[in-house]
Parts: C-alpha cells; structure tokens; sequence
C-alpha cells in the first residue's frame, strides 16, 4: 500500500537536490535555490499524473481539505455532510472552518449512502464531502446528481484513495475540489504533506493564498511586493517533503500496477470461502486496491475471525474499523463530547453533542463484519499465498465454531 515499501535512489536524488541549495522553502530567495523548485515541479506532475486543472500543495492532508473549505466559501454555520466512516481529519477539517459536521450512514460501499445523504439535507446544507475510503471510491454519479438538484458544492476527501478512478477520471478532480495526503502511509508519499485540486481558477487563487499566509504571489521575487486580499494561514510545503513526492509520483503508476496484482491474488484465496463476500466498488476497473476490503456473516463471526488473529499473532494488516478509535463514529468519544481546546458555536455544540445518543444502524450493520485487508507492494507471491491460506483457515475454524453453537 504506502509508497515507502519503494523508497530509493530517485528519492534521494530529489532530496539532495534541495540540500545541495540549502533552500528548503517553496517561495523566495530565488537566486540561491539555482533553479531548484520542488513544490512547483510536483503540482505540475500532478495535474499532468491526475487530470486536474490546478494543484496547490499543502502541508498535510487535513491542511488541504481545510484549505479546500476556505476557498470554497463554507464557513460558520453551514453544515457539511460526511460519513460516519472515515479518517478523524475529516471532521477536523469541518470544525476548523466553523462548519457543522453531519454525519450519515455509509453503504457497502464503505462510503456514502446517497439515500442517507438526501435525507440529510437541510437548508444549511452547503456541501456533501465523500470520503473514497481504503483505495475505492463513493457512487460518484448519485452525489452529482443530488448536489446539482439541491445546489450544493462537492468536497472529495480522496486522501485514501490516490490512482482510483471513476468512469475514466481521477477521484478527487471530479468535484469542485479534491484532496489527496502524501502522509508516510499514503500510496505515494512526502513524509508529510497534501494537496487541493480543482478545475476552478478562482478555487485555485484562493488556495493558493489561503496556504501562504494570504500572500497573492504578485511580487515577482520580492516576497514582501506580494499583496494580501484576505488573511490566511501557514500551511505550505516544505521543499524537502515535495522533493520526495516528486519522486514517487513518477513510479506511482507502478505502485499502482503491484497493488492490483496482489489484491486480485489475495481475492482469489479468500473467495474460496463461500460466506465470504467483497465491498461494493462503483467502478471496478478504478479501484487503486491499497486494501482488499470483506465481510463475514454477522459481527459475532467476525469479532471471533479477529480475536483468532490475535491469538496467532498474525493479525497484523487486517483492519477491524469498528473496534478502531480513530475510523469510525462508535470510538468518536471527543467529537460526540465536543472536546475541543478552543471554543465552538452553539449550533456546532448541540450537533456534536447530538451524536452521543444518535444511532446509526445501517453503518453499524455492515462495519461490524468489515474486515480490511492492507495490500502490500513488497510481497511475493510465496508471501501473498502464505497469508491467505491462514487467513481462510481463521475464518473456517469461526464459521465451523459457530456452526457448532447453533
């Protein structure tokens, strides 16, 4: 899955060209970086890679989805309809913009319910955010169709699924913005980093600015020339982490081609199991395949298909999100306490607080029997067998106990 399994000579390379300048900043001092720029070389490489108009880089992935909110005008009070399913920074990145997060049911996609998401609608409603969770993508069609009735802007929270597709386009370049992170576990990464694409000039501007301190980058080489129509905020690159992903984005497509290979192997041991079945994927041909994602029966069987992992010490790569604090809304303790070190709205309050007593059935159905499965780009074949065949072996030795109990 993460792109470091392929760290090499080409990311050194790209590093030391930036130490050999000693300019590890992405603006200014023009004449000692000797032609040296990193950052504008990546966000060139990524809409050229990715199919996106514009591409500006940020200092991580939640940096860039806050970016993306600020430039697309969703601020205080308007609410933002998100999974139940995702990476905390995705709600972080809604309450750092003084918006409400709304959180609705996912479906076998892993991903929005388009069902849940019209009846989420209200009149503060002012973006649906799908979060492409584990390599796949959200029924991008359905989200389009309901955002264009109901005038509202689409936020792809890509930032898991870098190289998936839908219907021929990169995810995250399909919306009026996107979001990729370059963190150390991402696809392809910088160490740190993320970045905000859009087909919008006037997207791009503003997060262009927004990033920077509010600088409009008009000056030429005289950073203190630059005006600054708006206030904004230090979430830029650094020169050494667009160095490394200026390099792996060059082999992303490799990445990209041993994940399929090990996913589809992986997926063909485990389909022996009959009770076993496999997310619902929008696109097939464009899933990236960084997890092979599944399900057992019931929560019961598949609580006992982890604790039997555990038992032999090899649950390591095996993801049971329902148990995990930081992936879904049933360990979401400090969003549902609103416990947050600075202060919120009223209306942001009561939301939050409102989750503690919300149920959401329809998620807690089909992630208490997920199971996803890391796919590793380092594996052999000899690997990928080993670890299937335990797996299908766990899982039989749970399905014939409780066969045995009923």
């Amino acid at each position: 899955m993460p792109g470091f399994e392929l760290w090499g000579a080409e990311e050194q390379k790209e590093v030391n060209d930036v130490l050999e300048t000693g300019i590890l900043m992405r603006y200014g001092f023009d004449g000692a970086r000797k032609g040296i720029w990193k950052a504008k070389e990546l966000e060139a490489e990524i809409c050229n890679t990715f199919g996106s108009q514009y591409a500006q880089l940020t200092s991580s992935g939640t940096a860039a989805l806050t970016t993306a909110m600020a430039a697309l005008g969703i601020g205080y009070g308007d609410e933002v309809i998100m999974p139940t399913f995702t990476f905390v920074a995705s709600f972080e990145a809604v309450l750092s913009v003084g918006a409400i997060p709304v959180l609705v049911d996912v479906d076998k996609t892993l991903t929005l319910d388009p069902d849940a998401v019209k009846e989420a609608i209200t009149p503060n409603t002012k973006c649906i955010m799908p979060v492409h969770m584990c390599g796949s993508m959200a029924n991008l069609d359905a989200l389009r169709n309901i955002c264009e009735q109901h005038d509202l802007l689409l936020l792809e929270d890509a930032c898991q699924s870098i190289g998936a597709t839908y219907k021929g386009k990169a995810v995250g370049t399909i919306g009026d913005a996107g979001t990729f992170s370059f963190d150390f576990v991402k696809t392809m990464t910088c160490g740190e980093g993320g970045v905000v694409m859009t087909n919008k000039e006037d997207v791009y501007i503003k997060c262009d600015g927004y990033t920077d301190h509010g600088h409009d980058h008009k000056g030429g080489a005289d950073r203190g020339a630059d005006d600054h129509p708006f206030i904004g905020y230090n979430y830029r690159i650094s020169e050494l982490h667009a160095a490394v992903g200026l390099a792996q984005i060059r082999k992303v497509q490799r990445f990209l081609d041993i994940q399929k290979k090990n996913y589809s192997q992986l997926r063909q041991i485990i389909s022996q199991v009959p009770e076993v079945t496999f997310r619902s994927v929008p696109d097939p041909d464009g899933d990236s395949c960084t997890f092979l994602s599944w399900f057992l029966p019931s929560e019961e069987i598949t609580q006992a298909f982890v604790e039997e992992m555990k038992s032999q010490g090899i649950l390591g790569g095996n993801f049971y999100w329902y148990k995990n604090n930081w992936h879904y809304i049933s360990k979401w303790d400090h969003l549902k306490n609103a416990s947050l070190l600075t202060g919120l709205s009223h209306a942001v309050t009561e939301k939050l607080r409102s989750y503690a007593t919300q149920k959401f059935p329809a998620s807690d159905a089909i992630m208490g029997r997920c199971i996803s499965t890391s796919i590793s780009l380092a594996w052999t074949d000899e690997q990928i067998k080993e670890k299937g065949e335990k797996m299908v072996a766990a899982i039989r030795k749970v399905l014939t106990a409780q066969h045995n109990l009923v």
